[in-house]
């Protein structure tokens, strides 16, 4: 089994801090209500507060480096940036909150309708709620089906590598065949000029052959003549 993504387990730890956050202020604002002393919570929630800010940074920095690097497929970079989103979104509503510049929202319907949280006291409005995929699901589910995505993913980046390997054998090998065959052809250019030459040599001499031939026919013809007039002239009358 492989180790979990350090960048999910910041974003598990921020999620806890965030949620922490959430129920001081509610237990803050509880106190405030029934006359007691919040200063205590006060310093622990202010406190908290610039952890979960700098968690955040952190997170992001994490997802540019991972993006940049290539490490994680853009889909997984797309869904890490919402979740980043919506922390900031969390935090600027719960620095509000803790100012005092918002109230706690309306507990949601499903909360009033749940008897666990009421049976503790008032519901506390900031829990989180979870999407249809991770209902039902312990942390350390949620854990495992995290750690199946990037699974996936991580077989998906291997078949590209093996694909991408492969092609890039073909292509030396596709070269190395073109620089045999201009080779070949190399040698046949090399071969064809050696044979005309030769060819060009072989009709000079034919030539020449020729010219001398005809010269010495002549000479035959008169030299026959020559005889014929000599054999002519000595024959008795």
């Amino acid at each position: 089994m492989m180790s979990q993504d350090p960048w999910l387990q910041n974003y598990d730890t921020t999620c806890r801090l965030a949620q922490e956050i959430a129920e001081n202020i509610h237990e803050r604002n509880r106190q405030q209500r029934t006359g007691g002393n919040p200063a205590k919570i006060n310093m622990t929630l202010r406190a908290s507060l610039q952890k979960l800010k700098q968690n955040i940074a952190q997170l992001k920095e994490g997802l540019l480096r991972s993006s940049s690097s290539r490490r994680i497929m853009q889909s997984e970079a797309d869904r890490r940036q919402n979740l980043i989103d919506n922390l900031l979104t969390r935090e600027k509503q719960l620095n509000a909150t803790f100012k005092g510049d918002i109230t706690e929202p309306e507990p949601s319907r499903s909360t009033l309708m749940s008897g666990g949280a009421a049976a503790a006291g008032t519901p506390n409005p900031w829990l989180v709620e979870e999407s249809e995929e991770t209902k039902g699901l312990s942390f350390g589910e949620i854990k495992q089906q995290q750690q199946r995505i990037i699974e996936v993913q991580d077989a998906g980046l291997d078949a590209l590598a093996a694909v991408i390997s492969r092609q890039k054998i073909m292509g030396q090998e596709i070269g190395n065949e073109l620089d045999e065959q201009n080779e070949i052809i190399d040698d046949l250019a090399h071969l064809v000029d050696k044979t005309d030459g030769r060819i060009r040599n072989e009709t000079r001499r034919v030539k020449l052959v020729e010219t001398k031939s005809a010269s010495c026919g002549m000479l035959v013809v008169i030299v026959l003549l020559l005889i014929a007039i000599v054999v002519i002239a000595a024959w008795p009358v």
